[in-house]
């Protein structure tokens, strides 16, 4: 008779999980244990939690399936909560397994106890501990169903030590996951398109006023963007898609979609005399931050009152799908209601290679000239990637990964979940120095795995993201203490010697000549590399 480590490990791959990004402990022990006795699962070791967490979120965009992770207690859920936020505003589906303290024991409040649950809930959809090895079965399909939505989400099975070890029939026991009509292998599907949110949408796209249609979620690829292109073509309206996308297809013969900045003012102008904003597949943009100047002092330092909403006054915003809802069919059916043209696609047009001194603009452009048809581009450069999308526009189709939920430490982990869904791919990851730190982790799984991942570091030494937000504030960030907590220095960081010592092969370009050499070289190769790009702190 099975034990209930094996009937998880064996629901999961049931589900079509395949895929567990494991930092596994103490509590896990059984469940590590069943990973031989179910060989369909790959377990994927990972140093740190966020590193498990940021790789299933970059696995699932890519995959379009869930992958698990495999965490320990309390606080290695909280290790991993800052990329669960991510995949949590990406729409990505996770599926958590957290191992606990049997309850006999959380009762002695031992090392590592803690309210696991409301931990798990700050990110999760959907969360549940099991009790009895005999509800397993059941709580895993509902975990799987609550991870694939739609919408996607993050769903959190917490399995005490007890539970793994204790032998039951996986066919007994409550059958939760049947009540909610799942069954494994099966994906739910979108719910249905709002014939009346279709028709109001061709209604103002018809008036000839101006309109922008905004994409996000499963609209800024496949089917969903090219109905988006004919809307457009046919209307006139403006395409943009939201500042960070989970997945943006994007290059030359598709179809261009200019991303919505993500600087309040500049996103403001972007939609300066907009009448109408139709939402595809996201929500009404909000600036990151609040400033001083929207409460009541515009003036103060000279500058221009930035507002929460960059939305204008007098603009109406309604949703074509949202939540639960079939963005794709819903931009089908948009485009069904008009007589469209063939979209312009995207001209292939590539950047010269770069010479002379190595900026991030030059960067950008070599980055541009050498992308390889099929990558899938992680971006978490912040401030020097500010000339990346110009520079990438025209290169061969590629996939880009951004920066859903602001929380930093992303870009790597989220590159091995990618590179280990699509092995036939390049990974480009590009990175910000203080980024990167977060989880340099990733770099050693990347060599295990012997992954096809290049990353580039921009190595500027400074939090330049902060800096700007301090401006922007209304905060002096030239002061002695402010300053110094901005600059990545005393000691500089070595990103060649911390790759290497991950395993990973590394080399430092400080000029133009050198970045695109040594990146065209590293792009081809098989395996990890890593570009220490050294550029001056941008802006």
């Amino acid at each position: 008779m099975p034990n209930g480590a094996q009937i998880l490990i064996e629901g999961l791959v049931d589900a079509g999980v395949d895929m567990c990004f494991a930092h596994p402990g103490t509590s896990a022990t059984h469940i590590v244990a069943a990973l031989d006795d179910v060989p369909r699962m790959r377990p994927v070791l990972c140093l740190f939690e966020g590193v498990a967490t940021g790789a299933a979120d970059g696995y699932a965009r890519i995959a379009g399936k869930p992958a698990c992770t495999l965490l320990h207690l309390g606080p290695g859920l909280a290790n991993g909560l800052a990329n669960l936020d991510n995949a949590r505003r990406a729409g990505t589906p996770v599926v958590n397994v957290v191992g606990d303290h049997a309850p006999r024991h959380q009762r002695l409040d031992a090392s590592l106890e803690s309210d696991l649950i409301s931990l798990a809930r700050t990110v999760s959809g959907w969360t549940r501990r099991t009790y009895q090895a005999t509800d397993l079965a059941g709580d895993v399909a509902e975990a799987v169903a609550a991870a694939c939505g739609p919408p996607g989400a993050v769903a959190t099975l917490v399995v005490p030590a007890d539970v793994s070890w204790s032998e039951a029939d996986k066919s007994s026991g409550t059958g939760r996951g049947e009540v909610l009509g799942t069954r494994p292998g099966t994906q739910p599907r979108p719910g249905a398109v709002s014939s009346a949110a279709v028709a109001a949408a061709a209604e103002v796209l018809r008036s000839g006023e101006p309109a922008v249609l905004l994409l996000g979620g499963a609209a800024t690829h496949g089917p969903g963007l090219h109905s988006a292109a004919r809307v457009a073509a046919a209307t006139g309206a403006r395409l943009l898609c939201e500042s960070f996308p989970a997945r943006l297809e994007r290059g030359a013969g598709l179809p261009p979609v200019e991303r919505l900045a993500h600087g309040t003012a500049e996103a403001t102008a972007q939609l300066a005399g907009v009448r109408h904003l139709l939402l595809a597949g996201t929500t009404t943009p909000a600036a990151f931050f609040a400033h001083p100047e929207q409460h009541g002092r515009p003036e103060q330092h000279g500058r221009p009152e930035q507002r929460s909403l960059p939305v204008p006054d007098g603009c109406e915003v309604r949703s074509l799908a949202e939540g639960t809802e079939d963005v794709t069919a819903a931009l089908e059916a948009l485009a069904g209601a008009f007589d469209p043209p063939s979209p312009v696609p995207q001209e292939s047009l590539r950047p010269e290679r770069p010479t002379g001194e190595l900026t991030a603009e030059s960067a950008a452009a070599a980055i541009g000239a050498l992308l390889p048809e099929g990558a899938i581009v992680v971006d978490e450069s912040n401030t020097s990637g500010l000339w990346l999308p110009d520079a990438t526009a025209g290169a061969p189709p590629h996939d880009w990964l951004a920066l859903t939920g602001g929380a930093i430490g992303q870009g790597l982990p989220a590159a091995v979940g990618a590179a280990l869904a699509a092995p036939d791919r390049r990974v480009l990851a590009l990175e910000a120095d203080g980024s990167a730190m977060y989880s340099p982790q990733a770099l050693w799984t990347m060599a295990r795995e012997e992954l096809d991942v290049t990353v580039v570091v921009f190595d500027n030494r400074a939090y330049s993201a902060l800096s700007r937000e301090l401006m922007s504030a209304g905060a002096d960030p030239d002061g002695e203490w402010a300053a110094d907590l901005l600059e990545l220095s005393r000691p500089d960081l070595d990103f060649v010697g911390l790759a290497r010592a991950m395993g990973v092969p590394a080399e430092q370009a400080t000029t133009a000549e050198e970045f695109t050499a040594i990146l065209d070289r590293a792009l081809a190769e098989p395996g990890p590399y890593l570009v220490d790009c050294d550029v001056p702190p941008a802006g």
